[in-house]
């Protein structure tokens, strides 16, 4: 069985599905999109198909809201939205202290540019207080929050967000990160009340090197790069027609499989919690299942150095995530952690299922995090 992956929120495997699509589109329809001749016609119809898939699977059938930007990531897509946006609206910009360095960094480079950069942090609960932020984003030309928290998994209230900060800055370009959302809790750009909302295909079954930014009809951003004018001038390059085919049907998939992957994930975050409490393992459950994203289960577990846990259990065969909220010889400290008042000799393992993730592998890998963590610790009486 080994090894067991269970990094899911860092990347996913793409399906067979998805690859076989995109082989098949390499092999037929290898034309620039941008040609007239059929080659070039037949790769814009794959285009066009992932399109549609895609803005379906957003809440936006049809297009009839806004439109998708293809990007590399949602790297790209975030700095298209935060850096496009803020090139064309004056005023502050307004992020979250937990934000993805995605959009972290993008506002620190318009902080060194000059402009006013305003962080919120979130409560102790670790969710953003909408009225805050609209407080903060008063004078407010973009503002940017993350919809579900890489780390530990948090779902922030966005739609309340959004609808607090318009009513105070109506002007302003209001972004979603939902690299972590999309596929994994209920999005519909329909409700959300965003200017534009970034993906990844990687993070749902798709492949690396593929992203998206839904843009509302009517929103204006300055390009990263100037070219050839593709995609209404706002990523000028060749598009990639393999690769807008597999984020497609790979969104497509996800939304679908929605419903009961949701269950199945709390199912298996409790396989885990019910083997460490079987084994005397004294862990903390860092967010409560009604403000998590369910394929995301971050645990604290104390007198557990967080880059000794991640070695033992890659050593052993069991792929994972680990953060601490003070500095560690090899990582950083973590904001949300530390907002979350994870004690500095407490640290933090994430595990994060896909849709391929088996009950097998799960209790293979939460027997021998019990294993792992009675070394590091000593032993536990059971409870």
């Amino acid at each position: 069985m080994l090894p067991i992956y269970l990094d899911n929120a860092a990347s996913t495997r793409v399906t067979d599905e998805v690859l076989a699509l995109m082989t098949e589109v390499m092999r037929t329809a290898w034309g620039n999109p941008s040609a007239a001749h059929p080659q070039g016609a037949a790769a814009r119809a794959q285009i066009e198909t992932g399109r549609l898939r895609l803005l379906a699977a957003l809440g936006d059938a049809g297009g009839r809201l806004g439109d998708v930007v293809w990007t590399s990531g949602c790297t790209e897509a975030d700095a298209l939205a935060v850096l496009g946006a803020a090139r064309v609206k004056t005023g502050d910009i307004v992020v979250s202290s937990i934000e993805h360095p995605a959009v972290g960094a993008a506002a620190a480079r318009l902080g060194g540019e000059g402009r006013k950069v305003v962080e919120i942090a979130p409560g102790a609960d670790g969710v953003l207080d909408p009225d805050a932020v609209a407080e903060a984003a008063v004078d407010a030309g973009v503002v940017s929050i993350v919809m579900v928290q890489n780390e530990v998994g948090i779902v922030q209230p966005v739609a309340a967000i959004a609808a607090a900060v318009k009513q105070r800055a109506p002007g302003c370009h209001f972004h979603v990160d939902a690299a972590q959302a999309f596929g994994k809790v209920p999005l519909d750009v329909s409700a959300l009340g965003a200017d534009s909302v970034a993906i990844a295909g990687h993070k749902l079954h798709g492949p690396k090197g593929t992203g998206a930014l839904w843009l509302k009809t009517g929103v204006n951003l300055e390009p990263l790069w100037v070219g050839g004018g593709q995609q209404k001038g706002l990523r000028g390059g060749t598009q990639d027609a393999p690769g807008a085919a597999g984020l497609g049907l790979a969104a497509e998939r996800a939304i679908a499989a929605l419903p009961l992957a949701r269950t199945r994930w709390l199912e298996l975050a409790n396989h885990v919690l019910t083997t460490l409490e079987k084994r005397g393992i004294p862990f903390k459950k860092l967010v409560p299942d009604q403000r998590r994203a369910p394929h995301i289960l971050a645990l604290g577990i104390p007198g557990v150095p967080a880059s000794a846990l991640r070695t033992v259990l890659s050593s052993r065969g069991v792929y994972v995530s680990t953060g601490s909220a003070c500095a560690e010889r090899d990582t950083k400290p973590s904001p949300v952690l530390a907002a979350l008042g994870l004690p500095a000799d407490v640290g933090m393992v994430r595990l994060s299922f896909g849709l391929e993730t088996t009950a097998e592998e799960v209790d293979a890998a939460a027997a021998i995090l019990a294993d792992v963590a009675t070394e590091l610790t000593g032993p536990r009486t059971p409870a």
